[in-house]
């Protein structure tokens, strides 16, 4: 069954099974021959005149890397050590630190920490980059070998160099290896508010976001004030949880639209009756880690005015990729379709604009510290309408509202700045007044004039 995942990063990947096929090769012109034979004389010459031996497997598969590059950051090639990358992954039982991470020039950089993960407690941030392991410095190799260098017997030390942008010398920062068995979704109760953090979106995380709600309910023995759905740092997963979630606090309407190739290649996703939140205030936070699924369920909860979305503008990645098997043991993961949402927008790039932008004030370097998103991963897909670069960095601007310092929150005894706000918001607008702030919210984007660069 063809199952499309939205993932800011190829390390955390599902499958989706679909026929290789051949029928391209027939359609190829005589220039492309030509460029075939090009390649194959190169290959030979390779082989026969390097300094060294090398090996064919290599060379075919940097090849393959290298025409794969060429298209997104996000298409790649899966040979059988990646395979076996990808079923420790998704089966979320082994020894690591909790990372998302991807490749830039040669260095290893966080995408985003999992929430309560080693990477996460030791204070590793998204934009980070790794140099060292254990003293060892890791620039220039594979994303593979430097995530199986990380992982480890759970229980296990281990130091990570970091170089922060922002920072003046790279820092040390020393954790033990854990079991990474990351819980999709988890519920508390805060000042008769229930938060809902999810992590990812991996099997059964809709019906996980409904199970929660009827936890909070139960816990607090009548309804909460509202919720708030927590998916700051969640690079994505599974489109058909981040539909499920989506459909949990939607009764009727389009969630997400996926559109390939073909004006006539279009699939539609639709919210089915019943809102299990009974139509309770919802706030959505989202940070610069929140990507792909994540975009989808704060879109279409946006777009349909069913919750106010605060934060951060999000990652930015609005494409669909697909898993083709080639053999037994490898695979093509591809760049298939791009995503929009229900008022027509893809996020590619631009990502969610929060209808409140809120600075996370207790993140010491919140000010100093470059966001990293899609728009900064060499050749990303371009988004029909272009955003200005000061556009896309203005959470990173300074806000009149907001003036206290980390250390003031501290002294305070507030840990999460981004959620002690939604708190407080929710509790103080109640349903009526958040209705009233999300059609402002609303109004005040469709009155601003798009930009566009030249």
């Amino acid at each position: 069954m063809k199952k499309p995942f939205l993932q800011a990063t190829a390390l955390v990947l599902t499958v989706a099974l679909l026929p290789a096929t051949t029928s391209a090769i027939s359609a190829v012109d005589a220039n492309t021959y030509r460029e075939m034979e090009q390649f194959m004389s190169v290959f030979d010459r390779v082989r026969t005149d390097y300094v060294d031996q090398v090996d064919d497997a290599d060379l075919i598969k940097g090849a393959i890397n290298g025409m794969l590059g060429s298209l997104d950051p996000h298409s790649s090639f899966l040979d059988a050590r990646d395979f076996e990358n990808l079923r420790t992954q998704t089966d979320g039982n082994y020894g690591g630190l909790g990372l998302s991470v991807t490749m830039e020039d040669g260095a290893v950089k966080v995408i985003a920490p999992f929430k309560d993960t080693p990477a996460d407690k030791a204070g590793v941030k998204a934009g980070d980059y790794i140099t060292h392991i254990n003293g060892s410095l890791i620039y220039g190799g594979s994303l593979d070998e430097a995530v199986e260098e990380m992982r480890g017997k759970p229980g296990s030390p281990i130091a990570l160099t970091i170089v922060r942008p922002g920072r003046d010398k790279p820092f040390d920062v020393s954790m033990n290896r854990a079991i990474i068995d990351l819980k999709p979704v988890t519920w508390e109760v805060k000042d008769k508010v229930g938060v809902i953090s999810i992590n990812s979106f991996s099997n059964d995380t809709g019906a996980d976001v409904k199970a929660a709600i009827t936890s909070i309910d139960k816990s607090l023995g009548k309804k909460p004030l509202g919720y708030v759905l927590d998916m700051r740092s969640n690079p994505g997963g599974l489109l058909d949880e981040a539909v499920n979630v989506s459909d949990v606090f939607l009764s009727r309407g389009e969630i997400v639209s996926q559109r390939g190739r073909g004006k006539s290649d279009i699939e539609r996703y639709f919210a089915k009756s019943g809102d299990a939140a009974n139509g309770l205030p919802v706030i959505v936070l989202i940070d610069a880690g929140s990507a792909s699924a994540s975009e989808i369920v704060a879109g279409a909860l946006q777009d349909h005015h069913r919750g106010l979305v605060m934060g951060e503008r999000s990652f930015g990645k609005g494409s669909v990729q697909t898993l083709l098997p080639l053999s037994n043991t490898s695979a093509l993961r591809l760049t298939t379709a791009r995503y929009y949402t229900p008022s027509g927008k893809s996020v590619q790039e631009g990502g969610i604009e929060p209808d409140i932008m809120v600075p996370q004030l207790s993140d010491p370097d919140y000010k100093t510290r470059p966001r990293f998103r899609e728009s900064d991963l060499r050749k990303h897909l371009i988004n029909e309408v272009k955003l200005e670069d000061d556009v896309l960095e203005e959470d990173a601007k300074d806000d009149p509202r907001f003036t206290e310092t980390a250390e003031e929150l501290e002294k305070k005894g507030i840990e999460d700045f981004q959620l002690h706000y939604a708190l407080q918001t929710i509790g103080r607008l109640g349903p009526d007044g958040l209705k009233v702030a999300m059609n402002k919210a609303s109004a005040k984007k469709s009155a601003k004039p798009v930009t566009a660069k030249n």
